[in-house]
């Protein structure tokens, strides 16, 4: 087959691939079991946990987009980092950002805590600390970045490469940028993680997740672990997932434009104390991100300099933005990590991440860029009126 463009793989991979009927849209399998052909004799599918036609059609075109071997479809974002970390044995070590996701950071603790492995959690754009780390021989290092939510930015190829040195193998967290902006198995990785509820899907209505592989022997083990655990995804997830899919490129390209838009916006307002967005010159990991990432995305944050107070005010009042969790929906959402996405970690280790009460994180959506910054100029305007 000819080598295609990842745009054409999202809107078209699986397309008119019926032959049953000559569908055009790739059909449903919601079937939990499939008839044998005769004894020992089964059509390629038995059990809808172990594999299903609509599950391997979307970790297909997933793997296609990251360019790995094969991937493996979750239930979860979560069950995929868990699926990942499934291969650390007892007293092996995992390297973790220490300013990843507040779920991902709960998770790392529990197990460790539970004695499946050992976790140390650094700053991995601190050449010194990464190092260290390394020294200790980890089994495994994963890297978030972007970092949700201060949206910090690591070089993927330097670090899969000292860790390959140290005999790790890197998983990269690539939910925040998905394959139309950052590809991390060119850049040295070994896997791909994604919560699919995201970008991915677009529509904020499948929780899923996914781990692209870039080794077939990577694929197989997991593939193996995610049958006997159950975290499988199911087959309408998946379908819901491969059609968000298809939009994925002008999604992606009107919402970074509409980011570009309100970072701008939010950097010259005197109630933001700081702006977190890698497309903007002043942020640290601006020259790194324009050569790994084939675009800045559209996920930002920034610090009120009210603090928790002003925090209440903004989002008692912001107009276009909704108050909520997760991101990547074609809706713009405003989440406020210390009590939300984050409030797990506990207070000390949100210090040391530097998520402090201030810090709002936006997901910028697909809404007119003259009616976002008119919403936050509601909310901001509700934190000059308290200084008046």
């Amino acid at each position: 087959m000819t080598q295609r463009d990842p745009r054409t793989i999202a809107a078209a991979n699986g397309i008119a691939s019926d032959e049953n009927f000559g569908a055009v849209t790739p059909p449903i399998y919601l079937s939990s079991t499939f008839a044998f052909s005769g004894f020992e004799k089964h059509r390629g599918y038995e059990y809808s946990r172990t594999a299903n036609p609509g599950r391997d059609l979307l970790a297909d075109t997933l793997a296609r987009l990251e360019g790995g071997a094969d991937a493996i479809v979750t239930s979860s974002g979560m069950a995929a980092v868990d699926l990942v970390l499934s291969l650390a044995r007892r007293d092996e070590l995992i390297v973790a950002p220490h300013d990843c996701y507040g779920g991902t950071y709960r998770l790392l603790s529990a197990r460790r805590d539970r004695g499946h492995f050992d976790v140390v959690f650094v700053d991995q754009s601190d050449a010194a600390s990464l190092a260290s780390a390394l020294a200790r021989k980890p089994s495994l290092v994963l890297v978030e970045t972007p970092s949700n939510p201060l949206m910090r930015v690591v070089d993927i190829r330097a670090i899969a490469r000292q860790a390959k040195e140290a005999g790790a193998k890197v998983a990269v967290d690539n939910t925040f940028l998905s394959p139309a902006l950052q590809r991390p198995i060119e850049l040295g990785a070994d896997f791909v993680i994604h919560s699919t509820t995201k970008y991915l899907n677009g529509h904020s209505d499948v929780v899923g997740g996914a781990v692209v592989c870039a080794a077939g022997t990577d694929v197989e083990a997991l593939r193996f672990w995610a049958n006997v655990t159950g975290v499988t995804g199911s087959p309408f997830d998946a379908y819901l997932t491969l059609r968000g899919l298809r939009t994925l490129f002008p999604r992606i390209e009107r919402q970074q434009a509409n980011a570009a838009a309100v970072a701008a916006f939010l950097s010259t307002h005197p109630a933001v104390a700081a702006v977190h967005y890698p497309g903007l010159e002043s942020h640290p990991g601006h020259a790194i991100a324009r050569r790994q990432q084939s675009g800045f995305g559209a996920m930002l944050s920034f610090d009120l300099a009210g603090g928790a107070e002003a925090v209440r005010r903004f989002v008692e009042r912001v107009e276009t933005f909704t108050l909520a969790e997760s991101l990547g929906g074609v809706e713009s959402l405003v989440a406020h990590p210390a009590t939300m996405t984050h409030a797990g970690m506990g207070a000390e280790a949100r210090k040391a991440a530097g998520i402090g009460d201030g810090l709002l994180r936006l997901s910028v959506g697909l809404e007119a860029e003259a009616d976002l910054i008119a919403g936050l100029e509601v909310g901001l305007a509700a934190i000059e009126d308290r200084r008046l």
